[in-house]
């Protein structure tokens, strides 16, 4: 697969006032990599659990799909307490043993975490931008099952995230970070056109750029 370059949109945003009722002043936070190519590294999600729902599994194939149009896009789910025990510490420690076993040296690997740092959209734009700067081959998110995630990965890691001040369920934490990987992606597809126009059909890898001002709620 050819390797394009992206990255998210990074626009205005709008503060809550302290009134209701009154105007909003407005805010905004762009990406560190605004403006410059980023490189659309091969990307897994590593997943701790059992099968999933139905309606889960549509939508990640659905962002896989979506994904895959701008990098390698792939999803390992690994099955929840391998040793069926009722030992919650036996049962982290085997599922630790399994995601460690995943991870390739040069993986750049963020892990979800309750009690990692908050980000916000454009801040997961830097990650990307920072990972890809590394010379890692591949950046790795690693979500736990329902006792988190073991030692050995939680020292693995190169940077731990929360995607929320709330405790999230796996799964609903998958497609969170999926939604927000595509939103990072999908201000290109809004301005392949113009690009195409703009440079005869063909557009130069150097203008695989942050888009501003495209709109990804509209």
């Amino acid at each position: 697969m050819a390797v394009l370059l992206w990255a998210c949109i990074c626009g205005p945003q709008q503060a809550l006032g302290k009134n209701r009722g009154a105007p909003a002043p407005s805010l905004v936070r762009r990406s560190k990599y605004s403006g410059q190519p980023v490189k659309a590294m091969p990307m897994r999600l590593l997943t701790v659990g059992k099968k999933r729902s139905r309606g889960t599994q549509l939508l990640v194939e659905e962002y896989k799909e979506k994904l895959g149009y701008y990098c390698d896009f792939e999803d390992t789910l690994i099955r929840s307490n391998p040793k069926l025990t009722s030992d919650v510490k036996v049962q982290v420690e085997a599922e630790d043993v399994a995601m460690m076993q995943q991870l390739k040296t040069d993986d750049f690997v963020v892990v979800l975490d309750e009690n990692g740092k908050d980000v916000i959209s454009e801040q997961i734009a830097d990650l990307i931008g920072d990972a890809g700067n590394t010379g890692s081959s591949r950046l790795t998110f690693c979500i736990g099952g329902p006792y988190g995630l073991g030692v050995q990965v939680r020292e693995r890691a190169d940077t731990t995230i929360r995607l929320s001040s709330l405790v999230l369920n796996h799964q609903v934490a998958l497609i969170v970070l999926m939604e927000q990987l595509y939103r990072q992606a999908i201000s290109l597809s809004d301005a392949i056109s113009a690009l195409e126009r703009s440079f005869c059909g063909k557009i130069p890898v150097w203008a695989w750029t942050m888009i501003k001002g495209l709109k990804y709620h509209h």
